[in-house]
């Protein structure tokens, strides 16, 4: 079997959709032939043996682009397609050589059909929607989910096509445990690692923060993004007094990540919109308990009594991280065990990978 992936970057900066493909193929590779098309970019992720297609995405090179589409599925002759992400009008290019060519199409809209996504840039988005991108999401074969929420919200548009859900996965057999030795040092350090963005809630946890001055913690925050949002943070946490308990570092990859990781006693994602949050499963791999938002699928994080998942807001977001402050740091230590427990059995990417695979097989058979 050989499947197709398309996405549109693999860059470092480009998110979580990103990761998610290099995180699947290194299953993903055990069982079928992969391909990647994707942009070309200065930063790419590796991806260890996938055969990758960069081409120049602009829309100036429709046609062209079309012609490069062609001939590389007539080379690469692929079972099936699988499409990942919305909204850019050369996903539906590629779509629309794939329904040509009678290649099967599935399509991971990777949350980019959640509420909050669907409010930003509405204009644009609805003009999209009325142009192809309605139509793109009605014609292809099957749809991929990460989250029953995220299927709601799919069917709540309207959007009737078979569907599966399958979470993301972490590989981690390289993570390594926290050790269970209590710090002796009296701060709680407190991480926030993603891409550097609006939806993020940065902005919120800043207010959080300045509302626990005379509390012991420091905060890192973590990963690329427009240089001007992120000037605009810091002035932001200057101006509310907080910068001093505040360190921005930028992005940070490979062992540099996990040992970050390592240090902290608590995560914090207090985003606004999220299909699924590779980071969270990222954190509680790495026994740190997490914070975040109902904007997230993660009502596990209560259920398993590993972190707190709470309505967006910076009175609750203050709470929580009191709450999480003055609670022991023995207690954090076994929300964390419990939070790795909780991946060890159900987000596994050896897992994940193979239930992909199935999937793919069911969707061919069909």
């Amino acid at each position: 079997m050989k499947i197709l992936h398309f996405i549109g970057s693999i860059d470092k900066n480009s998110g979580g959709t990103a990761t998610y493909i290099q995180l699947l193929s290194a299953e993903l590779i055990r069982y079928t032939d992969l391909v990647v098309v994707t942009s070309r970019t200065s930063n790419p992720l590796e991806l260890k043996g996938v055969k990758v297609y960069e081409l120049d995405l602009g829309l100036s090179r429709w046609w062209s682009l079309k012609k490069e589409f062609e001939k590389i599925l007539k080379s690469e002759n692929p079972d099936m397609v699988h499409i990942n992400g919305i909204w850019d009008p050369q996903n539906w290019l590629f779509q629309q050589v794939c329904i040509k060519q009678k290649i099967k199409v599935l399509l991971s809209p990777h949350g980019m059909l959640e509420p909050y996504i669907l409010k930003r840039n509405f204009l644009k988005k609805r003009l999209a929607l009325g142009l192809y991108q309605k139509k793109a999401i009605q014609s292809v074969d099957y749809l991929h989910a990460t989250a029953s929420a995220e299927l709601s919200n799919i069917r709540n548009m309207g959007f009737k096509k078979p569907a599966k859900i399958i979470a993301n996965g972490l590989d981690i057999s390289e993570i390594k445990k926290k050790e269970s030795a209590l710090s002796k040092s009296p701060y709680l350090n407190i991480l926030f690692l993603s891409r550097i963005h609006p939806k993020k809630g940065i902005e919120l946890l800043i207010d959080a923060v300045s509302q626990l001055k005379n509390e012991k913690f420091n905060v890192i925050i973590a990963g690329e993004g427009d240089q001007n949002y992120i000037q605009n943070l810091i002035k932001l946490s200057i101006a509310k007094e907080v910068y001093h308990k505040i360190r921005f570092l930028g992005g940070v990859y490979g062992q540099d990540k996990w040992e970050l990781y390592k240090k902290a006693n608590l995560f914090v994602l207090p985003t606004y919109s999220e299909n699924f949050g590779i980071v969270i499963i990222e954190a509680l791999a790495a026994g740190v308990p997490v914070i975040t938002t109902k904007g997230t699928p993660w009502k596990e994080l209560e259920t398993y009594d590993c972190g707190w998942w709470i309505d967006l807001s910076v009175e609750n977001l203050s709470t929580a991280l009191h709450q999480a402050i003055y609670t022991s740091r023995e207690e954090l230590i076994c929300m964390g065990q419990r939070g790795r427990k909780l991946v060890e059995e159900k987000y596994d990417n050896k897992v994940v990978a193979k239930e992909m695979f199935e999937f793919y097989k069911n969707v061919l058979c069909s």
